[in-house]
């Protein structure tokens, strides 16, 4: 019988960031408690931009940024805070920048890979190809041990798993 294979990848769905940046956006620009502050979030290329007149109001909008993206089903993890998620000032107002990550970085890569040596069932093999894992077995039992194992596990990479056969 041949191997049962799967891939494992952190892949962004530009589409549903974007909805939730417009829908963040038209929500900061209609809420009573934003009257005033000039808060606003912008998406430009492959980072977020939210701003507004103090420190606190910075934080409201990644707060209402943080909720669309919930309710979209976009992880959190897919977001790079700069500075520790703390505002900085920029003139005359508070700035904060969220990159947005993409892919499985080497030590990533490293790490999941020896979380299913480790802790995975004994005939699961992975491989890194790039900035994706090939996660291979001949019982397909054994991969979705694996992909339970991998849910359970607390990494900072928002992982989707693909190409199951």
């Amino acid at each position: 019988m041949a191997d049962s294979s799967f891939d494992i990848v952190s892949k962004l769905d530009s589409q549903e960031i974007n909805n939730a940046v417009n829908q963040a956006a038209k929500e900061i620009s209609t809420r009573y408690d934003f009257k005033g502050v000039d808060a606003e979030v912008s998406l430009s290329g492959e980072k977020i931009l939210m701003k507004a007149n103090s420190e606190e109001r910075t934080l409201a909008v990644l707060d209402v940024l943080q909720s669309k993206l919930i309710k979209r089903g976009v992880s959190l993890k897919v977001l790079d805070l700069s500075n520790d998620g703390e505002p900085k000032l920029s003139g005359k107002e508070y700035r904060l920048e969220a990159a947005l990550k993409e892919g499985i970085s080497q030590e990533d890569a490293k790490k999941i890979s020896k979380i299913i040596r480790d802790e995975g069932p004994k005939s699961v093999k992975a491989r890194i190809e790039g900035d994706e894992l090939r996660v291979t077995s001949k019982s397909r039992d054994d991969l979705q041990e694996v992909q339970r194992l991998l849910k359970a596990a607390d990494l900072d990479v928002a992982l989707q798993f693909t190409n199951y056969r």
